[in-house]
């Protein structure tokens, strides 16, 4: 993992507050979300950069380093983003910058949009992070996040946006094609119990939400390797683990999803944006056609459309009169 600047603002965050507790209520993160990234970031550092005792959280002298430095980067970035900002925004009227995490909709609603807007240029900010996605539209550098979420929450980073649901999906389990629960349509997590899990990098609240419903199901699981998408799908088609993945996952060889009795675990896909301006006023449009672009996908996934039509309330999300916002 590179230590970009998001790393920063977070290790200065929690310098600031003196615990990892109140530094995750002042960024409006889970605690254990914050504990997990400060470990990566730690991790591609090569060492701790904080110590806890009795008097609180303190920095170690490479902690005191990297804060030294981030206290001088840190400020020179925000200028240069508002010089940035103010000297084209002007030139930003019709234009469609949005940035998107992993998910179904994103590629659908660029096709979409181009062929709808061939005139209006259209850029995708592709990453694995929400958070930063939601603070590069909260600072205008871009127009639209669309992310993914535990269902019904909203993005840690979501103060001052509102959202739009584009759908809702179950989460299942894909593995193996030899595995010994790959001949059926569902199985219950707790069948899961003592599994080795992968994952690719996140920085929502889904660790915790998967830690809790298997807690629920009766054990704990097993720590996931974290690696890209690509890792993650080679392992399992290997049978060296398996992974969690949303319904409308497409057919790869060697590899079988499996659905979770009860849908104890859901993905939401949001579309946000900043109130008022441009982006704004296009919102409607854009989730029009992220909405389309999604039921484009599903046409494609014949079980998962089959398993939509009888289980009520996921799948697509209308507008809604008033948009969820978080401010």
């Amino acid at each position: 993992m590179d230590l970009e600047l998001r790393h920063l603002r977070m290790i200065c965050a929690i310098a600031e507050a003196g615990s990892v507790s109140k530094a995750a209520s002042a960024l409006g993160l889970a605690q254990p979300a914050l504990t997990t990234q400060l470990q990566r970031i730690e991790r591609a550092v090569g060492g701790a950069l904080f110590l806890r005792d009795s008097r609180g959280t303190r920095a170690t002298p490479l902690g005191d380093l990297v804060l030294a430095r981030a206290r001088l980067v840190l400020p020179a970035v925000d200028g240069l983003q508002d010089e940035v900002t103010a000297l084209v925004g002007a030139d930003r009227i019709g234009q469609y910058r949005i940035g998107a995490t992993n998910g179904p909709v994103a590629a659908g609603l660029v096709q979409r949009l181009s062929a709808t807007r061939p005139a209006s240029p259209v850029t995708v900010h592709a990453t694995w992070s929400a958070d930063e996605i939601c603070a590069r539209v909260l600072a205008e550098r871009l127009d639209y996040a669309l992310v993914g979420a535990c269902d019904p929450s909203l993005p840690a980073g979501a103060d001052g946006l509102v959202w739009q649901p584009v759908c809702v999906d179950p989460v299942w389990v894909l593995v193996g094609e030899r595995h010994p629960l790959a001949g059926r349509a569902e199985a219950a997590l707790a069948e899961f119990a003592g599994e080795q899990w992968a994952s690719a990098p996140g920085d929502g609240c889904f660790t915790a939400c998967f830690a809790t419903a298997c807690a629920r199901a009766g054990f704990t699981p097993r720590p996931p390797l974290e690696m890209d998408v690509g890792g993650c799908i080679d392992l399992v088609a290997a049978g060296n683990a398996v992974v969690l993945c949303q319904g409308t996952v497409r057919a790869m060889p060697g590899v079988v999803p499996v659905a979770l009795t009860g849908s104890p675990l859901r993905w939401r896909h949001l579309l946000g944006w900043r109130p008022g301006g441009p982006a704004a006023a296009a919102a409607g449009e854009l989730h029009g056609l992220a909405v389309q672009a999604y039921l484009d996908v599903v046409a494609q996934r014949p079980r998962y459309a089959d398993w939509l039509g009888t289980n009520p309330g996921f799948g697509a999300q209308p507008v809604t009169a008033a948009a969820v916002s978080r401010r």
